[in-house]
């Protein structure tokens, strides 16, 4: 059974993942500054269920066999990069409306429950995610860990993910933050929308590179 320091080894690793500025923490971020803590809290608890549906394919041996398929890895990647050049464009297009007008619209437009599955679509459309969660587990469990362990281990990275999704929610929703947001919103949605089309291209790149599974 693995023991209480080899989960500390591997939230911590998660964490050091998790944490790293993404386009998922970015987007987050961005819909805290804009739509406030309680909607953000919503669209991260679908990012933190969309990652943990890779930790799973991690868990469960699928992601060994993900990386091993080359067609199926490529549809994966072309569907998130697609997904995350949609979004490049809507922060574009949001860009250019003023600040009190797309809020008041966006949160009449889309409900609690919607938030949720942009969130959730966003973490489960990047296959790369999974190749985070192996490494994360590789730190504390090997090929003799139990299935407990494992449950363990992905119990985890699934606590580190909603706790690293809450803090972006809770740090960027300060008024103060909202506040500075207010005035400098249009570089804000361009710069996250630079961000959707760098790391989109760089997916569907990757989908077509002779060897995915190093992408």
């Amino acid at each position: 059974m693995i023991d209480v320091l080899s989960l500390v080894y591997i939230g911590f690793a998660f964490f050091i993942v998790a944490v790293s500025p993404g386009p998922a923490n970015i987007s987050n971020a961005t819909i805290a500054m804009s739509k406030g803590r309680k909607v953000s809290l919503v669209y991260g608890a679908g990012l933190s269920m969309g990652l943990l549906l890779w930790g799973i394919v991690a868990a469960s041996g699928l992601g060994v066999i993900l990386q091993g398929s080359v067609y199926l890895l490529m549809f994966l990647k072309l569907a998130g990069g697609i997904y995350l050049l949609w979004l490049a464009y809507l922060s574009f297009k949001s860009s250019f409306k003023s600040t009190s007008a797309k809020s008041k619209n966006d949160c009449k437009a889309i409900g609690y429950s919607k938030w949720f599955l942009r969130g959730f679509v966003l973490n489960s459309s990047n296959p790369k995610t999974v190749i985070a969660w192996m490494a994360a587990l590789s730190v504390g469990t090997g090929a003799s860990s139990d299935a407990i362990s494992l449950v363990a281990a992905v119990l985890t990275c699934m606590l580190v993910g909603f706790f690293v999704n809450v803090m972006y929610s809770l740090l960027f929703s300060i008024n103060g933050v909202m506040n500075g947001y207010q005035k400098i919103a249009h570089w804000v949605d361009r710069f996250a929308s630079g961000l959707f089309t760098v790391a989109g291209l760089g997916l569907i790149r990757s989908a077509f590179n002779r060897n995915p599974m190093q992408n």
